[in-house]
């Protein structure tokens, strides 16, 4: 390719409304254009990137024995109904209406259809193991969306779906999923971690997602540098203390915190360790009549040391808040506490609740609370001496810096990441919604086993560039870059030598099969160079009438603070080399 041919648009400033490193540079370098809130044109240098990720999918999906297909983005809403989620999905999901009123949706996934062409087409234990993947546009109505490729509402994914005859083989096919995405992870060249997820409702361990690393990633990564564990921070573990809890050495009294209402405020009031105080959260559940009317509320207490936040996730999973919890309302913490939220406690309640004590907080002594006053607080607090011991302790807080591992290898540190993928294990939840069986070994009917594997793959060139940046523009790795190689020759219109070694180089590295293009736009260094530099291409190769006159061009990595002379007779051998080719 020839720069002009091609469309190179470079943006000198970012539109106001990028907020992120990869939504400023990828406008900037001409990659993307907004047409729409989160909805983005791919231009053609954009587009480059997209289709390499795509190659590397398809490549790894097809030596794992995946099949690909292709499912419609606009889906009829019975599929949807049959498995209820047409009405449970938010506003997320994009309904509309056919000129005959029929109901459709813009599908963000495609779960139903890939059952329902499972249920028609696989009738019998033979025809399995499948796994069928497809690489399609997908729509989700984000209320904010935002970070242009990062949250958009149009984006591209790669989904998969495999289908087994029991739990068995679902497990291999998971296996064959989660070693497949870690060849195509590898073949991206970023830095990423497969980090154990939460499987919600369905419960059980296999679950994964594969995380870009990055500073300015919306996740939080738990993981252990002494060892291969790792784990999303919904996921991730925290162990009960080792060894038993302290004595008592204080006697409870009631101190006056006035207009402290919060562990922080009242740690520095009385002088203590932030770790030594305890926060009191109030959910409540309601049981509900078949008319969808609340019948009856139960109001919970969940106490947390004050440096820890708790984790929803790990909360649903406690026995009674399983079914869907809420934050209690003032005027419930009112008729079991008599006082406002910022001095509550377990001890002296108005009415009683269903305490869940976290792992951390059954084992301490001489702790403060809430007094249930206002402008008060308890301190010198002691389980078994001053309130009974807790009946319910749950892991039910947020991982820190320094917990310890849970595969004791070591402790737990904390880095961001990027989701751009996930492997999950379905069971049979969409096939019994929808009724999808085949004729066992037995001859009798059984549901299918399914497994789904996500890539994001819009969302993945966006990574790489929060991950691969500086000052300058964007730092793709080979394997993804919109060119592996540029060469810019200075005054090519002016130099004929300039324009004949040029033009040699860029024939052998086309024999060669090197994606390569040529700078022949005309314009000044500082320009072009400044150009290449934004978008990123990884290896450049500069030809001047002087480096000429010398026998010498001259090569410089991406990420390579100076050039480096190479005798002409030597630099296709001397780039071969660094490419690898």
């Amino acid at each position: 390719m020839k720069a002009s041919q091609f469309l190179i648009t470079t943006l000198k400033e970012a539109p106001a409304d990028a907020e992120v490193v990869s939504h400023q540079l990828m406008t900037r370098a001409g990659m993307i254009k907004k047409l729409g809130a989160g909805i983005y044109s791919y231009m053609p240098m954009g587009l480059r990137v997209i289709r390499k990720v795509e190659a590397i999918v398809r490549e790894e999906m097809g030596r794992a024995g995946s099949v690909e297909l292709s499912m419609p983005v606009v889906q009829p809403a019975e599929l949807w109904q049959e498995t209820g989620r047409f009405d449970k999905m938010g506003p997320e999901l994009l309904r509309i209406k056919d000129r005959h009123d029929r109901d459709f949706v813009v599908q963000p996934t495609s779960e139903e259809v890939v059952t329902d062409i499972a249920r028609q087409e696989l009738r019998s234990y033979k025809q399995l193991p499948k796994n069928l993947y497809q690489i399609q546009t997908k729509f989700r109505d984000e209320r904010r969306p935002r970070f242009g490729l990062m949250r958009g509402r149009e984006f591209i994914m790669k989904d998969a779906y495999s289908f087994d005859r029991d739990v068995v083989g679902a497990k291999a096919s998971y296996e064959v999923m989660a070693k497949a995405y870690r060849r195509i992870f590898d073949r991206f060249g970023l830095s990423y971690r497969a980090v154990a997820a939460d499987s919600g409702a369905i419960g059980g361990e296999l679950s994964e997602e594969f995380q870009v690393i990055a500073a300015t990633g919306e996740d939080a990564i738990v993981y252990c540098a002494n060892s291969d564990y790792a784990a999303n921070m919904e996921k991730a573990e925290a162990l009960a203390p080792a060894g038993p809890r302290p004595s008592a050495a204080n006697a409870m009294a009631q101190v006056p915190t006035p207009g402290k209402s919060t562990c922080a405020d009242v740690a520095e009031f009385l002088g203590v360790p932030l770790a030594s105080t305890v926060k009191s959260l109030v959910l409540a559940t309601d049981q509900t009549d078949p008319a969808g009317a609340v019948v009856k509320t139960q109001v919970w207490l969940l106490l947390l040391r004050g440096d820890h936040d708790m984790n929803e996730v790990k909360v649903r999973k406690v026995p009674g808040l399983d079914v869907g919890f809420r934050l209690a309302t003032g005027a419930e913490i009112e008729t079991h506490f008599a006082c406002k939220p910022g001095y509550l406690g377990p001890i002296g309640l108005k009415q009683a609740v269903k305490l869940v004590v976290d792992r951390e907080v059954a084992v301490m002594a001489d702790w403060i609370c809430g007094a249930n006053q206002i402008d008060a607080h308890l301190t010198g607090v002691n389980w078994g001496r001053d309130l009974p011991e807790p009946d319910l302790v749950a892991d039910i807080r947020n991982v820190v810096e320094g917990d310890a591992s849970p595969d004791g290898q070591g402790t737990l540190a904390i880095e961001r990441g990027i989701e751009v993928g996930h492997v999950f294990y379905l069971g049979t939840k969409y096939s019994e919604a929808m009724k999808a069986t085949f004729l066992g070994e037995d001859g009798k009917p059984a549901f299918f086993e399914m497994g789904c594997y996500g890539i994001g793959i819009t969302r993945l060139p966006a990574a790489a560039v929060e991950q691969n940046h500086d000052a300058r523009g964007m730092i793709w790795p080979d394997s993804i870059a919109p060119f592996t190689l540029v060469i810019c020759p200075v005054g090519m219109d002016r130099s004929e030598a300039v324009k004949t070694a040029a033009e040699t180089l860029y024939a052998q590295l086309l024999e060669a099969g090197v994606d390569v293009i040529l700078d022949d736009r005309g314009e000044r260094p500082g320009a072009m160079f400044a150009d290449w530099e934004l978008i990123g291409v990884p290896h450049r190769v500069t030809i001047g009438d002087r480096s000429l006159k010398e026998g010498q061009l001259e090569y410089q990595n991406r990420r390579d603070a100076e050039a480096t002379k190479v005798p002409v007779q030597e630099i296709f051998a001397f780039v071969k080399a660094r490419l690898g080719a």
